[in-house]
């Protein structure tokens, strides 16, 4: 059963990498989002680079090692 009252997950850097990295493999954001129990904004916030700036560079280093 969970809490509605409690606020959902806050996304850390290591999550936006995580989050690009899905991307590209062409899970839907909202599929991300429920994942990590977040708004599908947030998801979105990180794919149109608002917020986390450089999680893109650190998922392409990831992702090419």
């Amino acid at each position: 059963m969970t809490n509605d009252n409690m606020p959902s997950y806050t996304l850390t850097f290591d999550d936006t990498v995580q989050i690009w990295l899905r991307h590209w493999d062409g899970e839907f954001q909202n599929r991300i989002a429920a994942s990590f129990d977040v708004n599908p904004a947030r998801v979105n916030e990180v794919l149109k680079e608002r917020k986390f700036i450089g999680s893109r560079e650190a998922a392409l280093a990831k992702r090419s090692a």
